[in-house]
């Protein structure tokens, strides 16, 4: 990453965690919270990375990552809200580029950014997801941090989600279906997921 302006790093992690009926992102996976599991796959990636959350930031103690807090902390007004306070938040400290994963897929690629920067470099568009199975992934991109002013006209009108505008914006796309077999994107959301990534854990 030397020569280049810095690329930065979020882990969203603003919502309610309604369907895990628990802090999502401190849910124990394998002795440790399920986000220091995606704080490590990402932070190697990027040359800083902070945590997208709202509420007590002293939570997140420990994991030696800046909090990020929504615009309205207390709106909970979805992804593209926490991107617009991460995109300040790299901005400020000169980043060109912000890459964003969720909190909740601790097998996220370890070369996402670096294949997704290759597509930005190689299209020129305002942003890139991965794509998996023939389906966009629009939590794990590769953002321009001047798309800051397209996200908040999008949250004006009411918009929560990145999906629509990655698709107004033209957004590129980069395939992952090399990854051996297991989607590295998997979101855990409830019970059930936990165990299952448990288990994929031990049985590696």
């Amino acid at each position: 990453m030397s020569g280049r302006q810095p690329i930065a790093g979020i882990i969203l992690a603003g919502g309610r965690s309604s369907r895990m009926r628990a802090d999502k992102a401190l849910t124990p996976l394998a002795g440790r919270p399920l986000i220091a599991h995606v704080l490590a796959r990402l932070g190697p990636q990027v040359d800083f990375v902070a945590i997208n959350a709202n509420g007590d930031p002293g939570r997140f103690d420990g994991l030696g990552a800046p909090i990020v807090a929504d615009p309205d902390p207390g709106a909970f007004a979805g992804p593209l809200a926490g991107l617009s306070a991460a995109m300040a938040f790299a901005r400020a400290r000169g980043a060109a580029l912000l890459a964003s994963a969720p909190c909740d897929a601790p097998s996220l690629p370890a070369d996402l950014v670096t294949r997704l920067r290759r597509a930005l470099d190689e299209t020129g568009a305002s942003a890139a997801a991965a794509r998996y199975a023939g389906q966009i992934e629009p939590m794990f991109a590769l953002w321009r941090v001047t798309m800051q002013e397209r996200i908040d006209a999008a949250l004006a009108l009411g918009e929560a989600s990145p999906r629509q505008l990655l698709a107004r914006c033209g957004a590129a796309s980069v395939d992952f279906d090399d990854a051996g077999g297991e989607n590295p994107f998997e979101n855990i959301n409830d019970s059930a997921d936990l165990a299952a990534a448990e288990a994929r854990l031990a049985a590696r």
